[in-house]
Parts: C-alpha cells; sequence; structure tokens
C-alpha cells in the first residue's frame, strides 16, 4: 500500500528548498553528481520496499540491505536490568549506528532510544527510535528538554559523544573530541555507561576530503555528503562490535571534569579493540 507520508531523498527538492533563488542556475551535471553520491535510486528503493519496517525491523532491513555480518563480543557485559547509558566510537556514520541500533535494541525488546541529527526523523521506519539532536535554528531551544526526556525515559540510550563520524588524525582514524553531556547526564539521573568499540572504517578518500576542508577553513561538512556513498563501498562486509563491562556512575566524580571523564571513557572504548 502507497503512503503518501513516505519519505524519499529528492535532491531537486532539496535544492529547490534550501536554494531557491541559485537552484535554477545549478548545471544539470552538478545535479545528476547529488544524485549519484547520496544514490538516491537506489536508496528510494530500499525505502519503498521497507516502507511497512518500523523500529528494530526497520534496522534488520537495512542492515539486510547492505548486506552486513555482524561479530558481537562481550555480550555478556550487557546489563539485563536497570537503564544504561551506552556510548560507541563512531567510525562509519552508516552500519555502525544501524547495528549498534539493531543488537540493543534486539536485547532490550525495542527499548532503546538514539540521541542523533534531527534529518534521521525523516525516515519514518527509524523515527520512533529517535530523539532528534539540532543545535541551530528553531529546534535549538528544545534541545536540553529533549535530552532531559530522553535521560528521564525508561529507554537505554545510545550515543556517540564525538556527533561527527571519526576522521583521521596524525595517521590514525579516531573519533574527534568526545562532549561532555553523556557524563552529565548520566551521573544525575544514575545511569551507568557502557563503553562499546566498533571496528570499521571509511575510505581514503572521505578522510581526505574531510581534512582538505578543514586547512581550507570550509565550515560546512562536505564529506557528510558522502556518507551514502562511504555506506554502499562498505556493502558486504563483517563488522566486529566489542561491549566493555559498565562503569558505574559514581566514578565520574569531582576528581575530573566532565570533559575529561569524558575522554577517560574514550580512552576505554579504544582500548576494548
Amino acid at each position: 500500500m502507497a503512503d503518501d507520508s513516505l519519505f524519499l531523498i529528492d535532491i531537486d527538492k532539496v535544492l529547490r528548498e534550501k536554494a531557491p533563488r541559485q537552484a535554477r542556475y545549478i548545471p544539470r551535471f552538478v545535479v545528476s553528481y547529488l544524485k549519484r553520491i547520496v544514490h538516491q535510486d537506489e536508496l528510494n528503493g530500499f525505502l519503498r520496499g521497507a516502507q511497512d519496517k518500523v523500529g528494530v525491523d526497520f534496522l534488520k532491513a537495512s542492515l539486510d540491505f547492505l548486506d552486513a555480518k555482524l561479530v558481537v563480543k562481550g555480550r555478556e557485559n550487557l546489563p539485563k536490568e536497570g537503564l544504561y547509558t551506552f556510548v560507541s566510537n563512531h567510525p562509519l556514520g552508516g552500519q555502525d549506528g544501524l547495528a549498534l541500533g539493531y543488537v540493543l535494541g534486539t536485547f532490550y525488546d525495542g527499548k532503546i532510544k538514539y540521541m542523533v541529527n534531527d534529518l534521521l526523523m525523516n525516515l519514518h521506519g527509524l523515527a520512533p527510535l529517535c530523539i532528534p539532536i539540532n543545535k541551530t535554528g528553531k529546534q535549538a531551544k528544545d534541545f536540553p528538554r529533549l535530552v532531559e526526556a530522553g535521560f528521564a525515559s525508561d529507554n537505554q540510550l545510545l550515543m556517540f559523544p564525538a556527533g561527527l563520524c571519526s576522521r583521521r588524525q596524525h595517521g590514525a582514524i579516531r573519533d574527534l573530541e568526545w562532549k561532555k553531556a553523556f557524563i552529565v547526564k548520566s551521573v544525575q539521573h544514575g545511569r551507568d555507561v557502557v563503553p562499546i568499540h566498533f571496528d570499521g572504517r571509511n575510505s581514503d578518500f572521505f578522510y581526505n576530503l574531510a581534512n582538505a576542508c578543514k586547512v581550507l577553513g570550509i565550515k560546512f561538512n562536505i564529506a557528510m555528503l558522502y556518507l551514502a556513498d562511504e555506506m554502499l563501498k562498505n556493502r558486504h562486509k563483517t563488522f566486529t562490535i566489542t561491549i566493555g563491562k559498565p562503569i558505574p556512575w559514581q566514578t565520574f566524580d569531582k576528581s575530573r571534569t566532565p570533559l575529561q571523564w569524558a575522554q577517560y571513557v574514550k580512552d576505554i572504548v579504544y582500548n576494548l579493540k
């Protein structure tokens, strides 16, 4: 059954809405290139086929579409009772989010929420699992309230504290600085923190592009445009997820700042590899 509310990728529409004055002057070959790098036709075909899938079922369908195989280590470290904050490195920007949501969502019977870019709320199959995060624009004033509601809920929380996916720095592929919010809120709400390492990487092209934009001082995250392309380049692969032991929230005392504790947990995550 067709659903008029089904979100489909439409580059022409995005350009008309985001750049109404310039859209008509953008060369067609540029528009065609954008459609190709976001894999508009292929992803829309998947979205149409998966329009009846919601929540964990949508994650499973997405992983099947990408032919992603998962090896999960440390599954015994997943607590069976209580509410937790699960934090992970963010190497890919695609399969890592889908896979972790699927593993945790399956274990906790769908009681899992991501804190994600609000653009992902457009995917109706994913939306029930999302707490939308947008620190800019008209939604910015809702950010603290949404985060607070997420931590006060009876859902397990999955966060990527770096915000952006990993970059190559000094020859190593690692997350940028982890934000402190997960420390502050986990302490406030008495949630132990469970560290998770996801083993994966994007292409050299992606890292070189991200670094070139940084050197040139380009503020717009151009690399983000290529995440769909990277996701499809990472098709047919096996990814290893390593779950660490929960860290009691009482650990995060006044001996360090919340930002320093965030770095402490980040180091634990990378030592799980």
